[in-house]
């Protein structure tokens, strides 16, 4: 006996809709990798730099830092996209602005993971890997180093799903993603047969955020207890 689907989930997987969704999730994914690889290089070296306690330094650095957590995502998008191209004469895609202020928040929140990582390291390591006569780049790399990636890999995983989830926001850009593609679909079945479509296109949408977060998460715990 064939299981026949509900209308709604028969519009989803009809002609490309479903791939269309893929995409849009893709889009988001990409933002967020791309901040990424903005933040991680510059938030390390930043957080290096703050954990050093150089007065000018770390004012002006957490002065960053409460500025970027108090300022929402949506109006730092708001202020690049709009204000750019108005202010500076720049004409910079949704895209690219996403990209930059994914990363602006990334690094701040990235570097102080790290600022928090090298300050929990117990002052009793260090002091007896010195005073076995190891020199302090030795103790950098063989005390500090390892034990900073193992308190940093959990709580970097969560940031990265957090600004997966967040890209949503971009939606309000005009950046076509999976919410927007969603909202496409919902539009062009508004007349159909199917009167409850919105709930499983989001339903569908919740899925694919899952599954796109999900892995992040099996993975942080996997590397955590390989660590140990």
């Amino acid at each position: 006996m064939l299981i026949s689907l509900p209308p709604e989930l028969t519009v989803i997987f009809e002609g490309n809709n479903f791939l269309r969704l893929l995409g849009g999730l893709w889009t988001s994914v990409s933002i967020a990798l791309f901040a990424l690889i903005i933040a991680i290089p510059l938030g390390i070296i930043l957080g290096c730099l703050q954990s050093m306690k150089l007065p000018l330094i770390s004012a002006i650095l957490k002065f960053y830092l409460e500025f970027v957590r108090i300022m929402p995502q949506l109006v730092l998008l708001f202020l690049v996209f709009f204000t750019s191209a108005k202010t500076f004469g720049i004409d910079i895609s949704g895209y690219a602005s996403a990209v930059v202020v994914f990363g602006f928040w990334g690094v701040a929140e990235i570097m102080d993971l790290v600022r928090g990582a090298i300050d929990s390291v117990p002052r009793t390591q260090i002091e007896a890997a010195t005073s076995l006569g190891m020199r302090h780049l030795q103790v950098q790399y063989l005390v500090t180093l390892p034990f900073t990636v193992r308190q940093l890999i959990p709580q970097l995983i969560n940031l990265i799903t957090r600004m997966v989830k967040t890209t949503s926001l971009v939606v309000l850009i005009g950046v076509v993603e999976v919410l927007k593609v969603g909202q496409q679909i919902i539009d062009a079945n508004r007349f159909t047969t199917a009167p409850e479509l919105a709930f499983w296109v989001y339903l569908v949408i919740f899925l694919l955020y899952f599954l796109a977060c999900w892995p992040l998460t099996i993975f942080a715990s996997w590397l955590e207890k390989k660590l140990k």
